[in-house]
């Protein structure tokens, strides 16, 4: 009698398949170039392989803190590699905040860690910060995968929410509130994680990313990147059965071509039509010009003093980290520091309320 393989392994099977299949094709096209070119094909495949836009150094040790590269997941298939970053402070019995921060697409942690500057950040500011890696096994582009199946979105989260079990865990000073943020695939699977598990973030956000739980299929995720399609309220009501969600703050630039604007309108209105039966939420805006930086709109919705979605609209800007460093991929260094920008609206969060333990 056959063995009936169990439904997490058939469907980690399907995540390496497509990557090892992109793999095997560059190999064969490397092959048939001939030695003369052969230099010239190894170098650009392996570019490609590591499917990252702008290869970085990995970040260098810095006062005041320490780098810490790991490994962790929920089995031999499904692992990841990850960087922590740990400022000097907190201990066990009065622990630092944690921030997941997810890559974007064609990017790894060196890169990223690069973009938003997040080591000077966290030291400044005297919060941690871990940055998981997605493995091309998973997606050739390095894309979290924020839609698809309800299986293949929750491995990829069950597999996050493992790596911040296993750093809190090794690392007891790390176990303050938790927060989330990440940039286009990666804030799409910010928000997907505060969705399935609210009572553990303290505070979520999304830069340029898609609205959640807006597709299933490729052709749908393109669409909802357009902005033609929209999350499911109802769905997602039924799911979160009463439990509220954690506070927003969404960063977008108005002129992102590949990610509408209108996915951050979204997500916002997601997040307000989830709000407990007969909480209601003011709208503030204001309008914030720093120097010669980007111009932003914000718009603010509280119940009550509670800060419940900040929208933070990056005038004339595209698909890119704002304010992040020179010489990278989806980075604009015109704009406004966003990593600090969100920084400040997660540490509104924790004086207006208890904190989320981990």
């Amino acid at each position: 009698m056959s063995r009936r393989k169990s439904p997490l392994v058939s469907a980690l099977f399907k995540l390496t398949r497509a990557g090892m299949r992109q793999s095997a094709r560059i190999g064969k096209a490397a092959a048939r170039q001939g030695i003369e070119s052969g230099s010239k094909m190894a170098e650009g495949a392996g570019r490609m392989m590591k499917a990252v836009a702008t290869p970085t150094d990995a970040p260098v040790p810095v006062t005041g803190g320490r780098w810490i590269d790991g490994r962790w997941g929920l089995g031999p298939l499904a692992m990841r590699r990850y960087r922590l970053f740990i400022p000097t402070g907190g201990s066990a019995r009065k622990p630092l905040p944690l921030l997941l921060l997810l890559h974007g697409c064609a990017q790894d942690t060196a890169a990223f860690a690069a973009v938003t500057r997040a080591a000077a950040t966290a030291k400044a500011r005297g919060f941690a910060v871990l940055m998981p890696e997605q493995a091309q096994e998973a997606n050739p582009q390095r894309c979290w995968n924020w839609f698809g199946s309800d299986t293949r979105v929750g491995i990829e989260t069950q597999i996050l929410m493992s790596i911040v079990e296993h750093v809190v865990a090794d690392y007891p000073r790390v176990g303050g509130p938790l927060f989330a943020l990440g940039l286009s695939a990666g804030g799409s699977m910010a928000l997907t994680l505060a969705l399935r598990h609210p009572e553990r973030f303290a505070a979520v956000g999304s830069h340029s990313g898609a609205a959640p739980h807006s597709a299933r299929t490729p052709l749908q995720a393109g669409q909802a990147m357009r902005g033609r399609r929209s999350p499911d309220g109802d769905a997602l009501a039924r799911q979160l059965a009463g439990r509220r969600l954690p506070p927003l703050v969404l960063i977008h630039g108005d002129l992102d071509a590949m990610v509408s604007f209108e996915n951050a309108r979204a997500s916002a209105d997601l997040w307000l039509e989830l709000l407990p039966e007969g909480v209601t939420a003011r709208e503030t805006i204001t309008e914030v010009q720093r120097g010669t930086r980007r111009k932003l709109t914000r718009s603010d919705w509280k119940t009550g003093r509670q800060p419940c979605v900040r929208l933070l609209r990056v005038h004339g800007m595209g698909h890119a980290w704002s304010g992040g460093a020179a010489r990278q991929a989806f980075s604009d260094p015109t704009g406004p520091d966003a990593l600090r920008l969100a920084w400040q609206f997660f540490a509104s969060t924790m004086e207006q309320a208890v904190p989320v333990p981990v």
